[in-house]
């Protein structure tokens, strides 16, 4: 069947790249090409971090568990990119200690390469890791990266410690090792606005409808929700995440033999659990691990699952028997059995993995693949699966490919280049905090901390010349003004009360529902006069 023809566009700008898909991978590839003399443009059907980003377990690691299925490569290059990391976004990310208890007598079922090898040779370790194993493994996680920042793993008691204070008195002893916190949605709006402020065109709530090549360009159809329009590109990368495969097979009617598997991660919020600031790292007799994290100052964030997910049209949830498992599972280790009545939030969000026909969702690997198809007479870069650790890695290596079809400025260059408000030193929080509310004496300590964490430096601009709160205009609750709204909508490409209370931060968790319906009130008026004043 003919394809319809595309009306003249000969008017219209040539981008080297169009990108659909503003999630970490899109915008991270967004930044690193327009930085190395590409046009760019970037094509989001939502919000930016409106899917998997902003849905993960909000981690920087090397993922310690993958040691298991023997991806050192992948392990070693996440291992790498934390410090990397650190350095050039410590408002958002930061170190975080991570206590591993272990018992003697714990025993699980895995299908993991190292347990089958345990099976074979050593058939009386069979379904347990050793504290031998759990030690070579922490050994390899603190070399195989070049730590230079961070502390290196320890022994710790659980007997009379803030450390074994919530946790069952059987266990007595713990592993301790660093891996780093990130703000996964903010990551990914400080790559998008560093990216626009570089020349990239971002577009958000622009919906790819159709693609089709004509005299070897590709000619892209959008639909945003004021007009649909036409986009053309040299080079089209599909980072749509869960919907790469929909990209691949119903927009670009490809024939394409990868496949993307989808594995939903599900996660709960509880009240405080406990009053240190560590993580716990949790082993399940189902040979799983979890999380148990300090969230948000007041709270704390256990996950995750991994369970299949046929459909990306189907919106992932948290079922309730994925909430109650997540609660069993730590109440087999906290002395206060979690419940469901202690869940305040949850949220889920599905990973676009590659499929590599692994046995289950959870051996499915968490590497990155990438693509370049020239079937349909332009190219198409398609880009599988990924970690939000090593999402600038990533980013290199689809300029790599690239590069083979059109010439770039210049070789790597975002290691360690500041994202917007990151351009101070890694441990210099405290003391930003500190001059925050020297210059600033109306904020208060969960106020000011906020601030720094969510924009570091850029926080004074906020603030601006404020001299109480009321300077700021409307107070929404929670902290929230009108000052940091309007930022939020002007810089960041907030538009809804969702875009603000739960991407661009995570004060969803303690407004109420009158003061969400009074924010969208105010952000409706607001974007309805701005519009009335660009006319």
């Amino acid at each position: 069947m003919p394809r319809e023809q595309l009306p003249d566009t000969s008017g219209n700008d040539v981008h080297d790249l169009l990108i659909v898909g503003g999630g970490i991978n899109g915008c991270g590839i967004a930044r690193d090409a327009v930085g190395r003399g590409l046009s760019v443009v970037l094509a989001e059907k939502g919000d930016l971090a409106g899917a998997t980003s902003s849905s993960s377990t909000k981690l920087f690691h090397g993922g310690l568990r993958y040691l298991e299925y023997f991806e050192f490569r992948l392990v070693r290059e996440a291992l790498i990119e934390r410090e990397t990391l650190l350095r050039a976004m410590p408002h958002i990310s930061w170190p975080m200690r991570f206590v591993l208890p272990y018992h003697k007598d714990m025993r699980f079922e895995s299908d993991t390469p190292t347990s089958k090898l345990l099976s074979l040779f050593m058939p009386w370790m069979k379904g347990r890791r050793p504290a031998w194993l759990i030690r070579l493994g922490l050994f390899l996680y603190d070399h195989l990266g070049g730590r230079k920042i961070l502390p290196g793993t320890s022994t710790v008691s659980l007997t009379d410690t803030p450390e074994g204070a919530p946790l069952h008195p059987r266990f007595a002893k713990a592993y301790e090792y660093s891996d780093c916190w990130v703000e996964d949605s903010r990551l990914v709006v400080l790559n998008a606005r560093d990216a626009e402020a570089r020349g990239a065109t971002i577009l958000t709530r622009a919906a790819v409808v159709s693609a089709q090549v004509q005299d070897g360009i590709w000619h892209v159809t959008v639909k945003t929700e004021t007009e649909t329009k036409i986009l053309r590109a040299k080079i089209l990368v599909n980072a749509a995440g869960p919907w790469v495969g929909d990209i691949i097979h119903s927009k670009l009617r490809l024939n394409s033999a990868e496949k993307v598997r989808l594995v939903r991660g599900s996660h709960i919020v509880t009240r405080k659990l406990y009053d240190h600031d560590k993580c716990y790292f949790f082993q399940g007799a189902d040979g799983r691990i979890i999380f148990a994290i300090p969230y948000e100052q007041d709270f704390t964030l256990i996950g995750t699952t991994d369970a299949e997910h046929a459909d990306p049209a189907t919106v992932p949830v948290c079922s309730d028997e994925e909430r109650d498992y997540l609660c069993d599972f730590a109440s087999e280790y906290f002395k206060r059995p979690v419940t469901a009545d202690d869940v305040v939030w949850s949220y889920s969000g599905v990973r676009p993995l590659y499929d590599d026909g692994a046995s289950s969702a959870t051996a499915a690997t968490r590497d990155y693949t990438l693509k370049i198809d020239q079937s349909a007479g332009a190219p198409v870069l398609n880009v599988f699966g990924g970690k939000i650790t090593t999402y600038r890695r990533l980013a290199e290596s689809a300029l790599e490919k690239i590069g083979t079809v059109l010439a770039l400025d210049k070789g790597r260059w975002t290691a360690g280049v500041a994202l917007p408000g990151g351009d101070f030193a890694h441990d210099g929080v405290v003391d930003l905090v500190e001059g925050l509310h020297r210059d600033y004496p109306f904020l208060t300590d969960f106020w000011s901390r906020r601030l720094v964490r969510a924009y570091g430096t850029e926080a004074r601009e906020i603030l601006g010349t404020a001299a109480s709160a009321q300077d700021l205009g409307r107070d929404f609750g929670a902290t929230l003004t009108e000052a940091e709204v309007k930022w939020m909508m002007a810089r960041e490409h907030a538009r809804t009360p969702e875009d603000v209370l739960w991407r661009r931060s995570k004060l969803g968790l303690r407004l109420e529902p009158r003061q969400v319906e009074a924010l969208a009130d105010w952000m409706a008026g607001h974007a309805a006069s701005e519009a009335r004043a660009a006319e």
